[in-house]
């Protein structure tokens, strides 16, 4: 028996579900990743390592050559494994720009005021050598080589703000996966009607450099360059 077309999907897995969604809805290529096991003791990955991203990783080095974008190739990998984490790859259907999640939202709030075009935000947790949360906001591809020369043209040198873009190689885990034994990756904007057509970088940088800048220690103690309004 065929799904009825539009009727919800109830009883499925939620990270089916999703990812689904994801490769049905906005056609972003999509690949299962690692996951955690619950049990006695801690929470482990299900690599088996003591790694970095426990439960939000990818499987194996061909993850790149695995993503995709059918539904129907996507349903059955989390028919096959529901509990398996979602991740993005970068650089094809959209870059990523990495922030602290208080720069993040300071400067969201920012860009509402000026009705600046925005595209989904994702919340998650810090990575390796990084403290809090961050926001990703994804935008067009392409802004990974171009970031240097756009945040010095701002004035900002080489180094100075916690902004990093993400693009080809890399990935981002995608809500509502499971990222270490108590967090999750959440939406801060979710993917909706509005936000289908992503904003170009430099339409969002200034905003997200400033803010950084007014939040980075570093920054107390030198002059900031001034936002341009």
């Amino acid at each position: 028996m065929e799904d009825t077309p539009g009727a919800p999907e109830q009883g499925l897995p939620p990270l089916l579900i999703e990812a689904v969604s994801y490769a049905e809805d906005r056609h972003w290529e999509v690949v299962p990743g690692t996951w955690l096991i619950d049990g006695d003791g801690p929470a482990r990955c299900s690599c088996g390592e003591r790694c970095e991203l426990p439960g939000a990783h990818p499987v194996g080095e061909d993850w790149r050559r695995r993503a995709s974008a059918g539904p129907g190739v996507v349903r059955r990998w989390w028919t096959e494994n529901p509990d398996a984490s979602i991740l993005l790859p970068t650089g094809r259907s959209f870059d990523v720009l990495d922030v602290p999640e208080v720069a993040g939202c300071l400067a969201l709030a920012r860009m509402e005021r000026m009705s600046l075009q925005l595209g989904p935000v994702v919340a998650v947790p810090a990575s390796a050598g990084q403290v809090g949360r961050r926001l990703h906001f994804l935008v067009l591809p392409g802004v990974q080589a171009k970031l240097p020369e756009m945040l010095r043209t701002l004035g900002w040198g080489s180094g100075r703000l916690d902004l990093s873009a993400r693009g080809e190689g890399d990935w981002i885990v995608a809500p509502p996966s499971r990222i270490g034994p108590y967090s999750f990756a959440q939406w801060a904007r979710p993917p909706s009607a509005l936000n289908r057509w992503l904003p170009d970088a430099a339409e969002l940088i200034n905003p997200l450099a400033y803010a950084c800048g007014r939040e980075a220690p570093a920054a107390r103690s030198v002059r900031q360059p001034a936002a341009v309004r």
